[in-house]
């Protein structure tokens, strides 16, 4: 049986406990709003804990609209502006949260617990009296005279003058992301650009993964897409049985994931040592040949690649004999297996699923809300925040300093408050 709605007809409503529906509600609940919180999971903010290996890199110093993608990138640019990474340290420091920077202008709590971020967020809501109900799964919301009603699965219903819709994509759906939000939008009219794994580890075709499985190593990856580079990133790459991952492949995976059935031809293109060039290459492997012309080739390689590694750049450069005398390595063999470690190319067949990206491409439409205040153009008094826009960041903090700014904005906007 249906049950009757809650009489609040004059509060707001956020969709979605992630970070940037917990700030939305932060950001209402200080403007003296009544506000009321719907989680689809058993609690708030399970996403938040698992960010930046359970310890949450918050925000990044760096952060500017180049480290933005989207159908409409400059769509992200005024909240970004307004609402920068010194607004998010300044914010949660307020909270409670002193900052830690490290490389790349990441920052992260100095207790380097994910669960720091968490529970400020939960104790300020607390304190502002933002009342937060989880297990309810909000399928539809329905125009109600001046306002809406938000209806749940289990068949409750609530009623609220304005709603804020942060209910992310679909990365990651054991934490909560199931792309509910998007079929709730879809319902008040608003498109939705097709949705795509981004940050996400990337799949190659090559015979050679298995034997390579855990292997670490510093080095460059650069994307090709019908010949033609497209992204090139720097660091640790990691290989994996289906295929490689690490910091650099991150990067590049919205394109492999974007273009992977466009029926063009993806590449990966790795640099093993970044920091030398081929000729560099072709003399330092000539003097050890030179020192010690009787090693075994396979031999000769050690100290110089990683063990794991020799057998398979060897077989890559067509070297058949690695058990031969180094000093039998003929002048063009050289140049090829110098070459192959300046420039070694793997097929890509794709990304790993929804299950394994930290963070989606695609979304509501931005074209349809308003980039200064996140209302939506079309249903006054809908506002977005967050994953469910057509807004993704690079890796590093981008998509948390996202949420922050954009929840914040929206929760502003819709308890009525003047943004500066």
């Amino acid at each position: 049986m249906k049950k009757q709605a809650m009489n609040k007809p004059n509060q707001i409503i956020v969709i979605g406990g992630g970070a940037s529906g917990m700030v939305a509600a932060i950001a209402a609940g200080r403007k003296g709003a009544r506000v009321l919180l719907l989680e689809r999971m058993q609690r708030v903010g399970k996403k938040i804990l698992a960010t930046g290996n359970g310890r949450c890199n918050y925000t990044n110093s760096n952060t500017n609209i180049l480290c933005y993608h989207g159908s409409h990138p400059g769509f992200a640019s005024d909240t970004l502006r307004r609402f920068n990474s010194e607004w998010t340290l300044d914010f949660f420091r307020e909270l409670g949260v002193e900052p830690r920077m490290e490389a790349d202008g990441k920052f992260f709590p100095f207790s380097n617990q994910a669960g720091s971020i968490l529970d400020v967020l939960r104790y300020e809501m607390e304190q502002l009296g933002v009342e937060v109900i989880c297990e309810q799964n909000v399928l539809k919301l329905k125009k109600q005279g001046s306002g809406f009603l938000c209806q749940c699965a289990d068949g409750k219903e609530f009623p609220a003058c304005k709603v804020i819709i942060t209910t992310g994509g679909r990365s990651a759906p054991n934490f909560g992301s199931n792309g509910g939000g998007y079929k709730i939008a879809e319902g008040l009219g608003h498109k939705i650009i097709t949705p795509f794994p981004a940050l996400v580890q990337v799949r190659l075709n090559a015979p050679f993964l298995k034997r390579l499985k855990g292997l670490r190593l510093d080095g460059e990856a650069e994307l090709f897409i019908d010949n033609e580079s497209h992204r090139k990133e720097k660091g640790e790459l990691l290989f994996t049985d289906y295929g490689i991952s690490g910091p650099p492949i991150l990067q590049i995976s919205r394109s492999v994931s974007q273009f992977s059935k466009s029926g063009k031809d993806l590449f990966i293109q790795l640099d093993l040592f970044p920091n030398w060039s081929q000729e560099e290459l072709i003399l330092l492997i000539t003097r050890r040949i030179a020192a010690n012309p009787g090693k075994p080739i396979d031999m000769h390689f050690i100290g110089f690649l990683h063990k794991r590694l020799i057998p398979v750049v060897l077989k890559e450069a067509h070297i058949e004999e690695i058990h031969s005398p180094c000093g039998e390595l003929t002048e063009k063999e050289i140049r090829c297996m110098a070459a192959l470690v300046k420039a070694w190319r793997i097929p890509c067949t794709g990304t790993q699923s929804w299950m394994d990206s930290q963070v989606t491409a695609g979304g509501v439409d931005v074209s349809q809300v308003d980039p200064h205040t996140m209302e939506s153009k079309i249903v006054p008094g809908v506002f977005f925040a967050g994953e469910v826009l057509d807004v993704d960041g690079d890796c590093g903090g981008y998509n948390l300093q996202w949420a922050w700014a954009s929840g914040h904005v929206a929760g502003e906007s819709a308890a009525g408050g003047t943004l500066e």
